[in-house]
């Protein structure tokens, strides 16, 4: 699910100005910048992949039992998910930059660690994707699928203005592309988990 909702990130923006600290010097407020709007992204990421799932099986089933598993799994899967995509990334990327200065070519030799880049991807999709988890688990049954529905273009607002904002994107346009994205996959989930939970009591 993670890597199917992954494209969404596009729609932010693109990253923050290049970082031009050199070794040995204090991390620059651009460094800073892109910690900040990768934990943006990887929130925003929970927020879409938690969001469908409980969405989805919400239109399917007014089981509390059913939502929270189906929930628990995709906000640990995806989080687990994403930590283990950062770390071969972020490890990948070290060993190129390794590579090229053993060979006498330039490059930053500042390593970044895969660990530190794992935890903190998998911080913020956990921290993103508690919310709808929340919403569809604790909301009773009547309006739970549009407070959730509600709660999560909200937060889907909130991550792409704040994600435009450190990309250096314009804000209001990053903003609705979100916002209308998020709405068409959790609005395509839940019809198609409708229409499954239909077909299941025929």
């Amino acid at each position: 699910m993670t890597n199917v909702l992954s494209p969404l990130r596009a729609l932010i923006g693109t990253g923050a100005g290049h970082d031009e600290r050199h070794p040995g010097e204090p991390e620059s407020l651009a460094s800073r910048l892109n910690w900040l709007r990768a934990g943006v992204l990887g929130a925003n990421d929970g927020i879409v992949s938690v969001a469908a799932v409980v969405i989805g099986v919400a239109g399917a089933t007014s089981s509390v039992h059913a939502i929270l598993l189906a929930g628990a799994a995709a906000l640990i899967g995806g989080a687990l998910s994403m930590a283990l995509g950062e770390y071969v990334s972020v490890s990948s990327q070290r060993d190129a930059v390794r590579a090229r200065i053993a060979r006498g070519e330039a490059g930053d030799s500042d390593d970044v660690s895969p660990v530190h880049a794992a935890l903190a991807s998998l911080t913020a999709f956990f921290v993103g994707g508690l919310l709808p988890f929340l919403c569809a688990v604790l909301v009773p049954v009547p309006p739970r699928v549009p407070v959730t529905f509600a709660a999560v273009l909200l937060a889907l607002a909130l991550t792409g203005w704040l994600g435009a904002r450190f990309g250096d994107a314009p804000p209001l346009r990053a903003t609705v592309r979100v916002v209308v994205g998020g709405a068409i996959a959790l609005g395509i989930t839940f019809a198609i988990g409708a229409l499954l939970g239909t077909g299941m009591h025929l």
